[in-house]
């Protein structure tokens, strides 16, 4: 799917430099970025649901052991 993307001049710069020195496009700069930043948060989230269901099985035991 086609998107325009408007960076500021400075982070463009940067892309580009970042993109020249990798020996690869803009575009597929920020795919890998994208990427990134989407599997960090599915990542998150899984462990954000592990803790969670650890609570919610051994809560009273992290209680326990809390207070020992």
């Amino acid at each position: 799917m086609a998107m325009t993307l408007r960076l500021p001049e400075d982070t463009d710069r940067k892309l580009e430099e970042l993109a020249a020195s990798r020996h690869v496009s803009k575009q597929s700069l920020i795919i890998q970025a994208t990427e990134k930043l989407l599997q960090e948060d599915e990542n998150k989230r899984k462990v954000d649901r592990a803790v969670d269901y650890t609570f919610e099985r051994y809560g009273k035991v992290v209680e326990r052991l809390a207070d020992a």
